[in-house]
């Protein structure tokens, strides 16, 4: 079984290579998966490899900060603006928390924006559930930050994984209430994604010993994210593994593992990109082992077994539905893994996420052991991909 991480340029082959039974051994493209380093219920697998050519694109957060991109409330909870003003290609990783408008929301696709871009549809989930106005002295029209990423396997799955088939219904001229329409199907993900904030708040909560939501706005997943106790919680955890992923210029992603079960992972097409994401992909990932600390913790999975997992999203069952403004979203369906790819008309965006169902998919009976992953992946310009694996 093979996995693709890394391709040419958006219209060329992805350059493909095997990662099952490497171990730790290196494959003939130079690529490996290094043994873990742990801090307490996190471990963390580096993923090696040879960079893609070129510079590497601004993040969302750096060119919010820079105003070479502005991110637009439409007033439609599923759906923002974003605009590349500036003349360097800009990345949106899937799950990047815009701070602002009349809701804080996380971005559903990745995407690499063009120089130029013009104004861009891009859908969205509301991870602020309780606002529908300006907060405090913030722009109600446009987004401000990007600093945080979801750090809830449950939640991106619940953006993307599929929905149970509707049931069957007497009647064949009514549709059932739980059709798989976009807007039905989108609604039923929104209320899943608010559910999903409030159990993250609760569990944060329990485990830093304080109230994580904020009096601003209680609802806010954002501001639990920057609450000063959970902060310090996290201390421990980027004192620990942040500088182990500034260490080597051919780290080109990473897996986490928590508790002993695989998590998530994010490869990148180059090393200079995995750096720029690198700390929002640490406190994101320390977060979510927060909110499972003194849980049952074992060993953590060999490096076998990691690549074994980040391979089996490959072959999995291949389907299709759009999405807005031209995008659609193909998902391949394995029995441990879910495998996203969404792309624009036109090439100049694709993204591709692998994930286990666990919680999301009531069709299927989870096992113990059973881990999920993530894939995310640009193609424009540099280089190409960036992958996000869901365990």
């Amino acid at each position: 079984m093979r996995l693709a991480l890394l391709a040419a340029v958006s219209t060329a082959p992805l350059v493909m290579f095997s990662l099952v039974g490497l171990g730790d051994a290196q494959t003939s493209d130079g690529v490996r998966v290094s043994a873990p380093i742990v801090h307490e219920n996190l471990a963390i697998y580096f993923i090696h490899g040879k960079s893609a050519p070129g510079k590497a694109p601004l993040t969302l957060d750096e060119a919010l900060a820079k105003g070479a991109v502005t991110v637009r409330e439409t007033s439609n909870v599923n759906q923002l603006e974003i605009e590349n003003l500036g003349a360097e290609e800009v990345f949106v990783q899937s799950g990047d928390i815009v701070k602002g408008g009349k809701q804080d929301r996380t971005l559903m696709v990745s995407l690499v924006l063009p120089p130029k871009s013009g104004s861009i549809p891009i859908a969205s989930f509301c991870v602020e559930e309780g606002r529908w106005a300006a907060r405090g002295r913030e722009d109600a029209k446009n987004f401000a930050t990007a600093s945080a990423s979801v750090p809830s396997r449950e939640m991106k799955l619940a953006m993307k994984a599929p929905l149970p088939a509707a049931p069957p219904t007497a009647d064949p001229i009514r549709p059932s209430r739980l059709s798989n329409s976009y807007a039905n199907e989108t609604g039923q993900r929104q209320q899943q994604v608010w559910d999903n904030v409030r159990r993250t708040q609760a569990k944060l909560s329990d485990k830093v010993g304080a109230q994580v939501r904020s009096v601003q706005s209680a609802s806010s997943l954002q501001l639990a994210l920057e609450n000063e106790k959970l902060i310090d919680a996290q201390k421990g955890y980027i004192d620990s593994l942040k500088a182990a992923g500034e260490s080597s210029d051919d780290i080109i992603g990473f897996v986490f593992a928590v508790n002993g079960a695989i998590n998530s992972a994010d490869v990148y097409p180059s090393n200079g990109l995995f750096r720029k994401m690198w700390t929002k992909l640490l406190n994101a990932s320390a977060i979510e082992a927060i909110g499972h600390k003194n849980e049952p913790n074992v060993a953590p999975p060999s490096v076998e077994k990691v690549t074994t997992f980040l391979a089996q999203a490959e072959a999995g069952k291949a389907s299709e539905k759009p999405l807005n403004a031209g995008v659609r979203l193909e998902i391949r369906e394995a029995d441990a893994a879910y495998y996203f790819e969404t792309a624009r008309a036109g090439g100049w965006a694709i993204s591709i996420s692998k994930a286990r169902p666990r919680h999301i998919n009531r069709d299927r009976r989870d096992k113990p052991g059973d881990d999920e992953d993530r894939c995310t992946v640009p193609a424009v310009g540099h280089g190409n991909r960036a992958r996000s694996f869901l365990s």
